[in-house]
């Protein structure tokens, strides 16, 4: 019984410090003063699988979509999202720095190599000035999952994002390359 006891202690220690919060990938990005063009050279070893983009909030001053389209409720699962990257903010400050564009995109590659995945997006009171954001994986084999986040002051200060691409660059060559429809 005293053995159980001190297993289970075991456990919910191992389970605090390991269950502490870690930054998440959309917090651990480097932002560059200036996005460079880079030369393209396609890989067929590596690939974007998937793309998902969230907008949470809207442009200041719009009223913030509620639960309910013409009196019908919607499916609840579209509320997740919303509920999921609010977790936590109790203030509406704490909400308002959380309200901007979401980028989830999902690669894979095949070789063991260094990548730098890299965001680069126009926003709406920017015009054509593009900005780039970098996340680094010393090991590019396998499946990966690379979040960035315009939140906060960046997406109420400079409006929503307009056009964007994502990049997977090796050695400062373009080997992989999802945008929307709006990049040019």
């Amino acid at each position: 019984m005293k053995s159980c006891a001190v297993l289970a202690a075991l456990f919910l220690l191992a389970g605090g410090v390991h269950g502490a919060r870690m930054p998440s990938p959309a917090d651990d990005f480097r932002q560059l003063t200036e996005a460079t063009p880079l030369p393209t050279a396609l890989d067929r070893d590596f690939q974007f699988r998937k793309t998902k983009l969230f907008l949470l909030g809207d442009a200041p001053g719009a009223k913030i979509k509620t639960q309910f389209f013409r009196g019908v409720a919607r499916d609840p699962a579209v509320g997740f999202e919303s509920s999921y990257r609010l977790f936590g903010a109790v203030t509406v400050l704490d909400q308002r720095r959380r309200y901007g564009h979401y980028f989830d995109f999902f690669w894979r590659g095949r070789r063991d190599v260094p990548i730098t995945v890299r965001l680069e997006y126009r926003q709406e009171k920017l015009h054509a000035f593009t900005q780039a954001r970098e996340v680094g994986y010393p090991h590019g084999r396998g499946h990966h999952h690379t979040a960035f986040a315009v939140i906060g002051d960046d997406f109420w200060n400079d409006g929503h994002v307009i056009a964007w691409r994502c990049l997977l660059v090796e050695k400062g060559r373009i080997i992989a390359e999802t945008r929307s429809y709006l990049w040019r």
